[in-house]
């Protein structure tokens, strides 16, 4: 019988949520580059033509990449957590609070960029991986 455990759930609504973050980057990030009349140049240096874009065109991919970045550490622990067989109870609610955290944190960005509020919802998602990291190295040793 296969293993399961319930923290795979907000590994499987992150990834999720990453992959509706790339869809609604495309959504937006497309039709405005067909209104720039912006042509792909490949020997255009990094970023160069998507800085003439709007900026709430772009807060959507810096989004993208921002979930592409602290997440890989969740899933790590969260998997890590799944082996170890402490995938519920406080670990379970702590991971859902970092998916949540981590979901509100991509709408501000994406829809009014408050950077004041984006750092809030950064520290308080980093604690809760703290907080995992804590108690699977507590399992551990």
């Amino acid at each position: 019988m296969p293993m399961s455990s319930p923290i795979l759930a907000p590994v499987v609504a992150l990834v999720a949520w990453s992959l509706a973050m790339w869809l609604w980057m495309y959504v937006t990030r497309l039709p405005a580059m067909k209104r720039a009349h912006m042509v792909p140049d490949p020997q255009a240096p990094r970023g160069e033509q998507m800085n003439r874009l709007p900026a709430r065109v772009r807060w959507k991919a810096d989004n993208y990449n921002h979930l592409m970045e602290q997440p890989t550490i969740f899933y790590a622990i969260a998997l890590t957590l799944a082996l170890l067989g402490q995938g519920d109870g406080v670990n379970l609610v702590l991971a859902w609070a970092y998916v949540g955290l981590r979901v509100v944190h991509s709408l501000v960005q994406a829809l009014v960029n408050k950077i004041e509020v984006r750092f809030v919802l950064f520290a308080v998602s980093s604690l809760t991986l703290i907080g995992l990291t804590v108690n699977a190295a507590r399992a551990l040793f």
